[in-house]
Formats: structure tokens, C-alpha cells, sequence
């Protein structure tokens, strides 16, 4: 389903995209194309993405493409989610130790809906962090790997 979302191939693109997506969420999908999990998650984002086109735009970015984006949110896992809007990078309370990013993949399409609606209405009262509406049972849990400390 990848083939249905919008790629950013470089750096540049995914900075414009940052820069020029306004009153929406900007939605990156960190990941590869042949992950059986970012395909999983690229099948949600491609279902919703119609339901959300008021409120989000959706992007698929490969980790191997943008290295800098990928040293500087500390994409470990794969595929990993980062959430923007008008340039400011929303952080989102998953119960978990990382608010930067959303990793793995969503398990149903209302969890990333309702998750979406969350990050956009707290954006539009000019919060930066706003705490998941998705059921702690549906977060996939994982370790923090710090590198090079």
C-alpha cells in the first residue's frame, strides 16, 4: 500500500514539507518500503488518509534516504512516527519514556484517527504535547537504545 502515500526522497523535501504544510498535521512515516510492519502501518495511513485530508497530510520518508532525520529523532525502530504542525514538532504522551515519536505500527485505523483528531485540536490551542487517546493495551512497547553516551 505504500505505492498510495506520497514519498519524500531527500532532505529538502521532507524540510519543505515541514515548512509549508500549514493548519494541518504534517504526518512523516519513517520506515522502508519492504518492512512487513511499515507495510502494515502504510495500509492504515492509506485508508484514513482520505478521512483525514482536512486535518493531516500523510508522508512515507525511508530511513536510508535522510540520515540526518533519522540520527536527530533517534529512529532506531522501524517504522517510526513524528508528527508536525506549521513547522512545530508535536510530542505526544504515549504512557511511554519517548513523546517524540510513535513507533510501530497503529492496530486498528480508529486508533490513528482518533490520534490525528487529538494532535490536531490540541495544536489549533497552541499546545506542543498532548497526551495519546489510544488504548495503553494497543501501544507497542519497546526499549530506548541510547547510542554513543
Amino acid at each position: 500500500m505504500s505505492f498510495l502515500l506520497p514519498k519524500l526522497t531527500c532532505k529538502r523535501e521532507v524540510d519543505q514539507a515541514i515548512k509549508s504544510v500549514a493548519e494541518k498535521v504534517l504526518v512523516l512515516r519513517f520506515g522502508r518500503d519492504n518492512d512487513a510492519v511499515c507495510l502494515q502501518l502504510d495500509d492504515i495511513l492509506a485508508k484514513t488518509a482520505h478521512d483525514l485530508s482536512k486535518m493531516a497530510v500523510i508522508y512515507l520518508v525511508d530511513v536510508n534516504n535522510v540520515p540526518v532525520y533519522t540520527q536527530y529523532f533517534d529512529i532506531s525502530y522501524i517504522p517510526s512516527t513524528i508528527f508536525f504542525f506549521n513547522g512545530q514538532h508535536m510530542k505526544v504522551d504515549y504512557g511511554s519514556p519517548d513523546h517524540t515519536k510513535f513507533v510501530g505500527s497503529f492496530k486498528t485505523k480508529q486508533d490513528f484517527i482518533d490520534l490525528i483528531e487529538v494532535i490536531y485540536r490540541g495544536a489549533m490551542r497552541g499546545k506542543l504535547i498532548v497526551r495519546s487517546p489510544i488504548d495503553p493495551n494497543n501501544i507497542p512497547k519497546y526499549d530506548l537504545l541510547y547510542q554513543e553516551i
